[in-house]
């Protein structure tokens, strides 16, 4: 069985393991926006399809039996393009979203559904921001007038210079995240719903400091779109489909 994985998180990298060393022939596909990317185990490439269009033309040429896609939730455009791609040839698609973050009694979130709306609401709650949003969306920020802290795995381009930068790549413990609010003076944290854990530890330090917290709703996914939300559940799924007769 030969399978194309969307890939980009650590999810995907433990996917890609599980599955080659249970015989299935996996390509993981990275997108190719982050430097000095984690490279899965097997077979990998880098760069886009050109669409749905050049994606169904790639599954079709490479005999692809299924897709699945595992790529960050705010990766609307990829998981949409697949879906368009995998319905027109009729592959079967199935996406990974491990679940979002749930407040505590202790926490002050507040919901939004886009960075500009993040933006907009960001001076009502505090003075001195932390952006942990990467760098897509953070020019909708530009204008708030705040100090503000912004964190990435690699920078902007062009640099901004409204903006305090640090670059880092995750996993964040507790102590890092409680010392990166405490120095800086943060008074109000803005992310989005990745969730998972490797990046949680932001919320509790902004919980154990009272600072409020903007959090970007996810994308919605496309309709009809099988979802399951562990890897265990995506190695189950590959491991019917593998001994399915069509396959």
């Amino acid at each position: 069985m030969k399978v194309l994985l969307l890939g980009g998180t650590g999810e995907a990298r433990e996917l890609a393991g599980l599955l080659s060393g249970a015989g299935v022939d996996v390509v993981s596909s990275l997108a190719g926006r982050t430097t000095d990317a984690r490279v899965p185990v097997g077979e990998v490439r880098v760069g886009g399809f050109g669409g749905a269009g050049g994606l169904a033309g790639w599954l079709r040429e490479h005999s692809v039996d299924a897709v699945i896609d595992a790529t960050h939730p705010f990766a609307a455009n990829i998981t949409a393009n697949a879906f368009a791609a995998t319905r027109e040839i009729g592959t079967p698609l199935l996406v990974l979203r491990r679940l979002g973050w749930i407040a505590e009694p202790d926490d002050d979130w507040h919901w939004v559904e886009t960075a500009s709306a993040a933006a907009e609401l960001l001076p009502e709650l505090g003075k001195r921001a932390f952006l942990t949003i990467g760098r897509q969306g953070l020019d909708a920020f530009a204008g708030t007038g705040l100090w503000t802290l912004a964190r990435c795995v690699d920078p902007p381009e062009p640099r901004p210079t409204w903006c305090t930068l640090i670059l880092a790549r995750g996993p964040f413990t507790l102590v890092d995240e409680e010392t990166i609010l405490r120095d800086h003076g943060i008074d109000v944290l803005v992310t989005k719903d990745s969730g998972g854990p490797a990046t949680a530890a932001k919320l509790t330090a902004a919980r154990r400091l009272g600072i409020p917290v903007i959090l970007i709703r996810r994308p919605p996914l496309p309709a009809g779109v099988a979802v399951v939300e562990t890897v265990a559940e995506v190695v189950q799924w590959v491991m019917r489909a593998s001994h399915s007769p069509s396959t």
